[in-house]
């Protein structure tokens, strides 16, 4: 299982357009892929789930990786949080 965590620093936080674009990427790998904000949880490949977490800027959450290819998948869905979020 990979796991790392992000401070999101986009003034908006995660609104639409940029889960449904985190959305499509974590939909490209097999792994189960999780983001974490405090003691909730969603699938990240479900947009209304990641919608549902209400992340603003500056709150930290910690995204966990785990299949077959989790290497991979924690490597572009990391760099996606840096160039987007």
């Amino acid at each position: 299982m990979k796991e790392f965590k992000y401070v999101i620093t986009d003034a908006q936080g995660i609104h639409a357009r940029p889960a449904g674009l985190l959305v499509k990427e974590a939909a490209k790998f097999a792994s189960t892929i999780k983001v974490a904000k405090g003691e909730k949880e969603a699938d990240l490949k479900r947009l209304l789930a990641v919608m549902g977490l209400g992340i603003k800027q500056g709150e930290e959450i910690t995204i966990k990786i785990e299949g077959a290819d989790e290497d991979n998948a924690a490597e572009a869905i990391e760099t996606f949080f840096k160039e987007n979020l």
